[in-house]
C-alpha cells in the first residue's frame, strides 16, 4: 500500500507589481498623540495632548485631522466605549496620584518624564481602542478622535460608513 506523500506544490500566487509593493496600504489608521502642553496656573493647571489621526478607512470622516485632548477627555473615551460597546476596553495609563501630593523635589504630573511617559501610555491606549473593528462604529471615539469639542451629551449611536461628497 503506497503512503500518502504531503501535497508540496506551492500555491499559485500573482505577482506582486511596483504599485502593490510600494503603493499606499489598502487600509491604514496612524494615530500619534504628541507636542504636550501644560497650561493654566495652580490648581487650574492641566497637560494637553494633540492627537493626530492618518487613515484611508471610509468609515471616517476626515481623513487627517488634529485636536487636542486632556487625560480627563480619554477617561471619558473610555468610560463611554464600557458603557456603550462591546469591546473590552485596554486600561489608562494610572493617575499618579503619588506625583500630586504637595512638597515634591520635582514639578509632579507636570515633570517632563512624567509627561512622556503618560503620552506614550495614551498612545498606546488609543491605537488599541481604535484599531478595533467594533470601537470604530462608536460616535464617540469619532468624536473624540476628529471633532475640536467633545459634546459629552451627545447621544451614543453607532456611526456608518462616512459618505463622500
Amino acid at each position: 500500500m503506497a503512503e500518502a506523500l504531503p501535497d508540496t506544490r506551492r500555491l499559485l500566487t500573482k505577482p506582486q507589481n511596483l504599485n502593490d509593493a510600494y503603493g499606499p496600504p489598502s487600509n491604514f489608521l496612524e494615530i500619534d498623540v504628541g507636542t504636550p502642553q501644560t497650561m493654566g496656573v495652580g490648581r487650574q493647571r492641566y497637560t494637553t495632548y494633540e492627537v493626530r489621526i492618518k487613515t484611508n478607512l471610509p468609515i471616517f470622516k476626515l481623513k487627517e485631522s488634529s485636536v487636542r485632548r486632556r487625560y480627563s477627555d480619554f477617561e471619558w473615551l473610555r468610560n463611554e466605549l464600557e458603557r456603550e460597546s462591546k469591546v473590552v476596553v485596554p486600561p489608562l495609563p494610572g493617575k499618579a496620584l503619588f506625583r500630586q501630593l504637595p512638597f515634591r523635589g520635582d514639578d509632579g504630573i507636570f515633570d517632563d518624564s512624567f509627561i512622556e511617559e503618560r503620552r506614550q501610555g495614551l498612545e498606546q491606549f488609543i491605537n488599541k481602542v481604535a484599531g478595533h473593528p467594533l470601537a470604530q462604529n462608536e460616535r464617540c471615539l469619532h468624536m473624540f478622535l476628529q471633532e475640536e469639542i467633545i459634546d459629552k451629551n451627545y447621544t451614543p449611536a453607532k456611526v456608518k460608513h462616512a459618505q463622500t461628497v
